[in-house]
C-alpha cells in the first residue's frame, strides 16, 4: 500500500488521490505509514460480526469518500458476495503468483515446492471466487538454482510493487 500511496502523492499514478486506506486490524503496521504521508486510515474491526456485517460497514464507509476503485493490499480475507457485486469491476488485487497457478495463501511456497521455474505475480480484478478474475498484468519472476522461499518471496515483492503500480496506471487511464 505504501508503495500505491508514494505513486499517487508523485503523480505517477495520475489523476488519483487515496482516499482511505482500510484495515480491519488495529494494531495494523500500515495504518502508521498512512498516517504519516497525510492519507485518512479507518479501522472497521470485524470481531463478532458476519462477514457480510464487516463488509458492509466497510462499503459504507468507502462509498461516503466517494472511492471509485478499490485496491487490496495485504487484505488477508475473501471479501463477501454482496462487497464484490457492491463495488463490481472496481476492486483489484494482487497476488504472488502467475494466476490462476497457486491461488489462496502462502503461494510463493507452493510455487517453490512444485518446483517451478518461473513464477511471479498477477494484478486481477476480484470477482466472488478465490484470486480470481480478470487479470490485469502479470510479471513473471525466475526460480534460481540457489533460491530458497524466502528468497523467492523477496524478489516476487519487489516485483509486486512495480507491477501493481502498473497496472493501476492502466486501470486509472482506461487502456
Amino acid at each position: 500500500m505504501a508503495a500505491i500511496v508514494d505513486a499517487v502523492k508523485s503523480g505517477e499514478i495520475p489523476a488519483s488521490e487515496v482516499a482511505v486506506v482500510v484495515s480491519d486490524k488495529r494494531a495494523a503496521a500500515g495504518l502508521r505509514g498512512r498516517r504519516e504521508r497525510g492519507v485518512e486510515t479507518l479501522v472497521v474491526e470485524r470481531l463478532g460480526r458476519t462477514r457480510a456485517e464487516h463488509d458492509g460497514e466497510i462499503g459504507d464507509e468507502l462509498e461516503k469518500r466517494g472511492v471509485e476503485l478499490v485496491c487490496l493490499a495485504g487484505y488477508m480475507r475473501l471479501l463477501s458476495p454482496e462487497f464484490v457485486r457492491r463495488f463490481e469491476g472496481r476492486i483489484v488485487n494482487i497476488h504472488p503468483s502467475l494466476l490462476p497457478a497457486f491461488p489462496g495463501l502462502d503461494a510463493q511456497r507452493q510455487a517453490f515446492d512444485a518446483g517451478v521455474e518461473v513464477t511471479g505475480c498477477t494484478v486481477h480484478y476480484v470477482d466472488e471466487l478465490l484470486d480470481h478474475g480478470p487479470v490485469i498484468l502479470q510479471r513473471e519472476v525466475p526460480r534460481l538454482a540457489d533460491d530458497t522461499v524466502e528468497t523467492l518471496t523477496a524478489r516476487i515483492l519487489a516485483e509486486e510493487h512495480s507491477t501493481y503500480i502498473e497496472a493501476l496506471r492502466q486501470v486509472v487511464s482506461g487502456s
